[in-house]
């Protein structure tokens, strides 16, 4: 008997009984609360982070809505830097069109008829003076009507329109089928000479009307000869677009 409690009394003071499942499973349940608080807490801090984006938009949005340019946070993209020089730097002014002043006219006789339009100068001259019956080949009466009128033109950088009309006359020759070959014939002359004495020729152009802008009736050979004329359109102001 002293014996074995003895040594049930050793085995007692060394043995240590195996905890139950519930004492080592404890330390992992608490692990597994914090794991769980930790996630919730991001989730606020997403949400949160969410709600401060859509306030940004809105209030960009309430800026550009006013005409103030948004404050862009974070990394601009090449783009961004674009739109934020076009926002700060404000648009050159557009330069002003400059006219140039119509000219002085001179006394240019009374084989000259000048018609003073809005935007337009015109010089009427009767085809009777520059050219011959049925002709485009200027004369010398028309070398000398439009040596009158060439420093006015020379003067100023206008565009100058040459224009030929005729009578309701109608003409068929080889070189003129018909009214049209002739007017356009007759300015085309002018046009030329204007060119040979100065006259840049970009500034200028020819066109032939034939009897199509009659001035007066053609029922009179007065009439007629009032209508066959060439016609020299100085643009004093820019054509309205």
């Amino acid at each position: 008997m002293n014996g074995s409690a003895q040594r049930n009394g050793r085995f007692a003071r060394w043995h240590v009984e195996p905890r139950g499942e519930e004492e080592q499973e404890g330390w992992l349940l608490t692990y597994l609360d914090m794991i769980t608080l930790l996630l919730v807490m991001l989730v606020v801090m997403l949400a949160f982070a969410g709600q401060g984006d859509g306030a940004t938009q809105q209030s960009s949005a309430a800026q550009a809505a006013d005409g103030q340019a948004p404050l862009v946070i974070g990394t601009p993209q090449p783009s961004d830097g674009v739109q934020a020089i076009a926002a700060i730097a404000p648009a050159p002014p557009l330069p002003e069109q400059t006219r140039e002043p119509a000219p002085t006219l001179p006394d240019l006789g009374e084989d000259i008829e000048v018609i003073v339009n809005e935007g337009s100068i015109s010089f009427r001259i009767s085809s009777e003076i520059l050219f011959g019956s049925g002709q485009a080949e200027l004369e010398e009466a028309g070398f000398a009507v439009l040596d009158r009128l060439i420093p006015t033109l020379a003067a100023t950088s206008h565009r100058i329109i040459v224009e030929g009309h005729t009578d309701d006359l109608p003409i068929q020759t080889p070189r003129f089928p018909s009214n049209w070959e002739l007017s356009a014939s007759r300015a085309s002359s002018v046009v030329r000479y204007l060119q040979v004495s100065g006259i840049a020729a970009a500034r200028m152009s020819a066109t032939g009307y034939a009897e199509t802008r009659p001035l007066r009736d053609n029922a009179s050979d007065q009439g007629r000869a009032g209508n066959r004329r060439v016609e020299l359109v100085m643009q004093t102001q820019p054509p309205a677009p």
